[in-house]
């Protein structure tokens, strides 16, 4: 391997231990905080305990799966019973292996991050006692070991495989470990937390006429551990693997030859490119922790600027990055070209997020526009987030066409990738501030519970609802990032089939495309019906509970919150395994049956209407739950109103679409992609 190349991919593996030494020296200043008072200790426990024991049952299950995946790598890639694959045999089944380590980093980054969420909560209701400020920097500092872990654990991992094996084919299997864990996250955690969530405001909310977080109902435990599984191990392990597979896809191109147009001439070879991705990560971990210093606010600050604190730190490091990815061109002589390439992704990611919080905050006419309806009526309401979550696709994508032509106009295809590597770059502070909200939303919980003084929970309020414009943000930033990489894998799969064409008057491939059309709807729906279910078995449980538990009502009795976990659980397990398993069988069994072209025009379907139908559904799902929160604010009537009760069924309908089904189609369309670049050699 060439000396430059092994001395970068160490310097990106300093860096990721630099980060997971943060993360350890963030945790340990959480844990020195003051856990509270006897009851909130409790009620915090209660919680840590439900989403560990989720955690607990999911990865048994998954162990199970990846089992089964390593077996089938290692006898079909590996070993190649089928004598397709031309490649010497080295008697180690690499790509099982990196799959295997790709699995484990992904699961043990969102371990990590929920662990710190699940003991930062009761912290921060403590802190919430003395200042917003204090408050802030406790939740903060939870989502940026998440961020900080996800980046470091990915970049180790990656650079180790890539460092070992010298082999991108091989590496690509790294990535298929992350997406087989990521979407399993992503749809058991978005499973467990909307069922518990829809259950808690059906019969808590509308039937009961109980507040946000009453000890009473019995789902409120359920529903934050829910926060925890869903939006922040589930969110973790989703950008785990756009972080992973956005290099992966940089490096198989630029092995393939593919980074033309003023990069390197044709036939030529430079091993620059192949290290770049690695070198702009280890840049953005670096930036993103000085990002981090920048974030504070002052006592009774506005929403708009708790917003703009946050905006600071990430602004911040992205300007760290682009100086950065300045002076790395310029060191190792390449073309600046690829300066402009970074900073397309990190403008368009930047642009997609705005464009998220624009829909959905109620700070904007589109969601106070939803909260007018529902003086009509819940169906007026529907109508409405539909219409604004269809209308909301525009922006994003016009800005991922722009960012594919200038990017592909600076760099070809490669430039594609390396977008989407500069759009991720800073992904240690932009995590940072999307997995922190759990922790505050618990916080307010937590504080409801305990009944603790009413400025605690307004405190914990103002963080909360900033967590939701940036979980929103979040959201349009994950799933433009999604469709950059997936974009860039589905080029390096063509550049490693050879197909570099799909002829739409060839039949196959017009198959392909209408079946890869079909998975996001397909995906979609098993999602839906899956919370449905779900959350229709938590239903009869709390309305069980106020019928049999004496005193209940009253709140003299106990609610029983671990029946309503174990609810939670079990629906959650029953009901992930099929979506997963069909997001895996569907590309295989294409590209076995139809070959290689068709496998490509899946690709293609999938993304089109994968991409468009997530940021309707993400973005439809926060207008309404932003809606309901207006009116709770005070407008139309407030909490209790016959508009509250009509929002209520809005945020009802749009918890699994933003929460389940929306984000998990980001991690589908990548998924399918990193399948397709590992089987490749069997379908040709």
């Amino acid at each position: 391997m060439w000396r430059r190349e092994v001395i970068i991919l160490l310097m990106a593996i300093a860096a990721g231990v630099v980060a997971l030494g943060f993360s350890a020296i963030l945790t340990m200043r959480i844990l020195r905080s003051d856990e509270g008072s006897e009851e909130v200790r409790f009620i915090g426990n209660a919680i840590r305990e439900g989403a560990m024991a989720f955690l607990s049952r999911e990865y048994r299950l998954l162990a199970v799966f990846v089992l089964a995946v390593f077996i089938v790598l290692a006898v079909f890639i590996d070993y190649d019973v089928l004598n397709k694959i031309d490649r010497e045999a080295s008697g180690v089944p690499a790509t099982a292996l990196s799959y295997l380590v790709g699995a484990i980093g992904s699961g043990l980054a969102g371990f990590i991050g929920m662990s710190i969420a699940v003991r930062a909560n009761t912290r921060t209701t403590v802190q919430a006692q003395i200042g917003l400020n204090s408050a802030l920097r406790i939740a903060f500092s939870s989502g940026t070991v998440m961020g900080a872990s996800v980046v470091g654990i990915g970049l180790i991992g990656l650079c180790a495989v890539y460092l070992i094996f010298q082999d991108i084919s091989v590496v690509a299997g790294f990535g298929f470990g992350a997406s087989s864990i990521a979407l399993f996250a992503r749809v058991g955690g978005g499973i467990y937390t909307k069922a518990a969530d829809v259950g808690a405001d059906l019969v808590g909310k509308i039937e009961e006429g109980l507040d946000e977080d009453d000890p009473r109902n019995p789902a409120t435990v359920a529903d934050n551990v829910g926060d925890n599984v869903g939006d922040v191990a589930g969110m973790g392990a989703d950008l785990f693997e756009s972080y992973t597979g956005s290099i992966i896809a940089t490096i198989a191109l630029g092995v393939a030859g593919v980074a033309a147009l003023g990069i390197v001439q044709p036939g030529e070879f430079d091993a620059n490119i192949l290290v770049l991705p690695m070198l702009i990560a280890t840049i953005g971990i670096f930036a993103s922790i000085i990002g981090t210093f920048l974030v504070r606010t002052k006592e009774g600050a506005s929403m708009g600027s708790l917003l703009w604190s946050l905006r600071i730190g990430i602004f911040g490091a992205g300007v760290l990055v682009l100086i950065g990815t300045a002076a790395a061109l310029i060191l190792l002589d390449m073309n600046f070209n690829l300066f402009w390439v970074v900073l397309t992704g990190l403008v368009a990611g930047q642009i997609i997020g705005t464009s998220s919080e624009v829909y959905t905050s109620y700070e904007y006419k589109f969601t106070r526009g939803i909260a007018d309806q529902a003086l009509t009526g819940p169906a007026t309401v529907i109508i409405g987030g539909l219409g604004l979550g269809m209308v909301s696709t525009l922006v994003p994508a016009v800005v991922i066409v722009v960012a594919m032509w200038l990017a592909n106009d600076l760099a070809g295809t490669y430039g594609v990738a390396l977008a989407a590597v500069g759009m991720l770059s800073t992904l240690g502070i932009t995590l940072a501030t999307d997995a922190y909200g759990p922790v505050a939303d618990n916080a307010g919980g937590i504080a409801e519970q305990a009944g603790l003084d009413p400025s605690v929970r307004e405190r914990t309020d103002a963080l909360d609802s900033l967590g939701n414009t940036t979980a929103a943000t979040g959201k349009g930033f994950a799933i433009g990032s999604a469709v950059l990489t997936a974009l860039a894998l589905m080029a390096a799969y063509s550049a490693v089939t050879g197909a570099n064409a799909f002829d739409l008057r060839d039949l196959n491939v017009l198959m392909g495309l209408l079946v890869g059309a079909l998975m996001p709807f397909l995906f979609g729906a098993l999602t839906m019906q899956a919370v449905g279910r779900a959350a229709g078995a938590m239903v009869e449980e709390v309305r069980r509970q106020f019928r049999e538990i004496p005193g209940l009502r009253e709140g003299s009795a106990p609610a029983d919150y671990t029946r309503a976990v174990d609810i939670s659980t079990r629906g959650a397990m029953k009901e992930m395994v099929l979506p997963g398993v069909l997001a895996i069988v569907a590309p295989v069994a294409i590209g076995a049956i139809l070959g290689a072209e068709a496998l490509g025009g899946l690709l293609i379907g999938s993304i089109s209407s994968g991409f468009l139908l997530a940021i309707m559904m993400a973005n439809a799902g926060g207008a309404w739950d932003n809606a309901k929160k207006y009116i709770e604010a005070g407008a139309h009537g407030g909490k209790g109103s016959l508009p509250h009760e009509a929002a209520v069924v809005g945020d009802t309908v749009g918890d699994p679409f933003k929460d389940t089904s929306g984000p998990a189609l980001n991690i589908l369309i990548k998924l399918m992609s990193i399948v397709a670049l590992v089987f490749a050699p069997l379908f040709l």
